[in-house]
């Protein structure tokens, strides 16, 4: 079983529409609302495709009933931490060339009790129903020290299961000096987080044996329309698809691309190309829809272990970007 801890959960709206132009009336051509936070993708990516989880997170104030609901009838197990505050909700406007504008609310004020309890939480499953991986996933709300992830960490190694951690700025860096045995950051995290530029593939391999250096086993780093990489002390793997089908939508590509991976074992060049196979799927679906077994086609996959350093990343085209 595989259980995720989010922090900052949030209730997400998607509203489609032709073209965004700022100061304009638009009339929309579609709408969704959805379960958010990065853990909680990862968790709904997992039971899709018939995998055992458990998604640990906070819940308060209507949009955090209405999350619930949602999880419910999605089928997600959760361990719930309820908080004093609203759970946030974020606004995703998509046009219709692929581009996602995301106005995110900050999140609730954890008290320091109820951050003692989410980690206890996280831990639960693992004890009780022996969880193979701990995954910790997103931004931290106020109140919420940077080392939350490396503190998960190390309860986490000591409850005898490995951990992984997708967050980015401070909150990654410190998770670093806990040695997680996997970090997931994309493109524009692991440049920040190595202090280099990442223009080539062999720039973004640079870049995640930095993060090795520094602490962290394994690095699976997703780079967009240019597939991943999987730096660990094997070697390097690079997995992309050649021929991707239309983009519609980036939200939670990079969080099923972590479910993939931990789903398909967690290590190694095949677990690579089901996280970028999982992660392609999930930008051809509306929103933050993740995407099941029909969806996937691992075999689109093309698998390197030798890859072009000099080749240069692309534009993200999957990029989101935050306006708030």
């Amino acid at each position: 079983m595989i259980v995720t801890v989010t922090a900052n959960p949030s209730l997400d709206r998607t509203i489609a529409v032709d073209r965004l132009l700022r100061g304009e009336i638009h009339r929309a051509t579609g709408d969704r609302v959805d379960p958010g936070g990065k853990g909680v993708n990862v968790s709904r990516a997992l039971v899709a495709n018939g995998h055992r989880t458990c998604a640990v997170l906070t819940t308060g104030g209507h949009a955090g009933a209405e999350l619930l609901d949602l999880l419910d009838e999605a089928g997600v197990p959760i361990e719930e931490v309820p908080v004093s505050q609203a759970i946030r909700s974020n606004l995703a406007i998509a046009e219709a060339d692929g581009t996602v504008t995301k106005l995110n609310e900050t999140g609730p004020a954890l008290r320091p009790t109820e951050i003692e309890e989410l980690l206890v939480a996280a831990i639960t499953p693992t004890l009780e129903r022996s969880a193979s991986w701990i995954a910790g996933c997103g931004s931290l709300p106020p109140g919420v020290d940077a080392d939350f992830y490396a503190v998960l960490v190390e309860r986490t190694r000591d409850a005898g299961a490995l951990a992984a951690v997708d967050t980015s700025g401070p909150a990654l860096a410190a998770s670093l000096r806990a040695r997680p045995d996997l970090v997931k950051p994309n493109r524009e995290e692991l440049a920040e987080a190595s202090g280099r530029a990442v223009g080539t593939l062999g720039d973004a391999i640079e870049a995640a044996q930095a993060l090795r250096a520094a602490g962290a086993a394994a690095v699976l780093a997703s780079l967009g329309p240019d597939g991943a990489i999987l730096v660990d002390g094997t070697g390097v793997h690079h997995a992309h698809v050649p021929h991707p089908r239309p983009l519609v939508s980036a939200v939670g590509a990079g969080d099923a691309t972590l479910a993939g991976f931990l789903a398909s074992g967690g290590s190694g060049p095949e677990a690579l190309a089901a996280a970028v196979a999982w992660g392609t799927a999930t930008v051809a679906l509306p929103g933050s829809v993740m995407p099941g077994p029909a969806d996937i086609d691992t075999a689109a996959v093309a698998l390197t272990a030798d890859p072009d350093l000099q080749r240069p990343l692309r534009l993200n085209q999957w990029r989101v970007r935050p306006l708030g």
